[in-house]
């Protein structure tokens, strides 16, 4: 039994009891996040929605609000010597875990 859901403009595949990282949604750790965004649900038999499924939403508990693993961004010029730049990024992300699927 899984599902494809949309959040945060990218789609996933999820189970039950799985743990997911998506973007940073605004909830409370411990919080229920109900995702009614539902592209495909497969049981037994496969539904896909055009785009989305009635009737069918995805139930999850925030488990963690964190920043990912810092990246650097290093961009230069070659044969210039003023034209370095050096820039790093932590991504804001939302940890999740899939609880039941709301048919």
């Amino acid at each position: 039994m899984y599902a494809i859901i949309e959040t945060g403009g990218k789609q996933l595949k999820v189970e039950i009891g799985q743990t997911i990282y998506v973007e940073k949604l605004d909830v409370a750790e411990g919080d229920e996040v109900i995702f009614d965004k539902v592209l495909v649900y497969s049981n037994r038999t496969t539904r896909v929605g055009s785009p989305y499924l009635k009737g069918i939403s995805v139930k999850a508990k925030a488990e963690k609000q964190g920043k990912a693993k810092k990246i650097i961004i290093f961009k230069y010029k070659p044969k210039k010597g003023s034209t370095r730049r050096k820039q790093g990024h932590r991504q804001p992300y939302t940890r999740l875990v899939i609880e039941e699927f709301n048919v």
